[in-house]
């Protein structure tokens, strides 16, 4: 939850969570950067109401909230919630945007999508979360990180992190994880007594120990052996990092943020944006719709991609691709998910709740393949709708 490129995207959604509880229909669409000593937030914002407004008056005590809960409390990293520069350039909502979005205004009187593009959703049976295995793992591995670092467990490891997992398949199928990669920030006491140039043996079996070995054992028991290709700090330290270390900027992390590469991505970043910018919502919804027809049993695999035109309700177009695991032809699968799931933006936005502030939680450990009350989207709930739709279609 440290990286820098993380740390921006939890600013811009505390900040998003900030206005929201006072104002479930602000407009916002906020970039962060952030740098040795330096915060820069910009962006558009459009707020509804006084305490809406009031809040993001406050939008430095926020900045410097979320620094603090990441971890960054100590000037010797370089960066750090009291210390740093915080610097603010956001403005409202373009005019011609905005009447695109809100209802009753601009050419389609409904209310429109608040950007064009594609939007993808995957989802397959590789794990209970129905994700796939290298970035499932990716995920839990620095969530357990944090956990083991918040609650003090590992006293040495500061905030900066990432991972990198490498399965191996046979036909289709994971049969071993054959590379795990940790980089992770710590203070001087896990470094070797004899050559501070590198991490100490001790610090990495502790890793290995509470972090790569528990993961692994939870989520794929029958893929964990004791001779493993690990790489833990492989550069041999890693004490200066953070913003300190390497600048961060909102949406540069967008495939860790989904499918890690197994899934198509359209571009477009989630962190910073409302709802109404279906770069968040359509992606949401395509991976709550992939999920519910791979839980349907229907298929093993499935990417949905949904196209939409600024300004416009309807999606432009809705496509479904199973690889090949599903009997049901994609025309079908395409005719089903238009019959079962809600797709214009206003839809969307009510069938999951996305009027919450709900979305700084999103910002850490990734956007899919979570649980708790906010990721509404991860609900497999729709499963017999699905499996009804298609039994009629397979019948005519």
């Amino acid at each position: 939850m440290g990286h820098p490129d993380k740390v921006a995207d939890q600013i811009s959604d505390a900040i998003l969570d900030s206005l929201m509880r006072h104002d479930p229909i602000v407009r916002t669409a906020v970039e962060t950067l952030v740098t040795t000593g330096l915060v820069v937030v910009a962006g558009e914002v459009t707020a509804h109401s006084q305490p809406a407004r009031e809040a993001l008056e406050h939008v430095e005590e926020t900045v410097r909230e979320t620094i603090r809960r990441i971890g960054y409390d100590d000037p010797a990293m370089g960066f750090d919630y009291r210390s740093c520069g915080v610097l603010r350039v956001l403005h409202a909502q373009s005019p011609d945007i905005s009447q695109g979005v809100t209802e009753g205004q601009g050419l389609h009187k409904e209310q429109g999508a608040g950007d064009q593009g594609l939007m993808f959703g995957f989802a397959c049976d590789e794990t209970e979360a129905l994700m796939p295995l290298p970035i499932q793992l990716a995920h839990r591995l620095v969530e357990r990180l944090a956990e083991l670092r918040q609650k003090g467990e590992i006293r040495w490891l500061r905030p900066d992190a990432k991972s990198q997992v490498t399965v191996a398949y046979e036909g289709g199928a994971p049969v071993g994880v054959h590379t795990v990669v940790l980089s992770t920030q710590h203070t001087e006491e896990a470094l070797d007594a004899k050559d501070s140039s590198l991490m100490s043996r001790g610090a990495q079996d502790e890793i290995v120990d509470k972090v790569i070995r528990p993961v692994i054992e939870r989520e794929c028991p029958h893929l964990w052996w004791d001779e493993k290709n690990m790489h833990i700090n492989p550069t041999g330290r890693f004490v200066t990092g953070g913003p300190h270390g390497d600048s961060g900027l909102t949406g540069r992390k967008i495939i860790v943020d989904t499918y890690g590469g197994r899934g198509r991505h359209g571009g477009g970043a989630f962190s910073g944006k409302d709802p109404t910018k279906v770069d968040r919502s359509a992606a949401y919804m395509a991976r709550h719709i992939a999920k519910n027809i791979v839980a349907s049993g229907l298929a093993t695999e499935c990417e949905v991609q949904i196209a939409y035109a600024i300004g416009v309700a309807d999606p432009v177009s809705v496509s479904v691709d199973c690889h090949g695991t599903s009997d049901l032809p994609a025309a079908a699968w395409e005719r089903v998910v238009r019959d079962v799931f809600p797709l214009k933006p206003a839809e969307i936005i009510r069938y999951l709740d996305l009027r919450r502030p709900i979305y700084l939680e999103t910002a850490r450990h990734g956007h899919f393949g979570r649980t708790g009350e906010g990721f509404t989207w991860e609900r497999a709930h729709r499963v017999e709708d699905v499996r009804a739709a298609a039994n009629v279609l397979q019948v005519v």
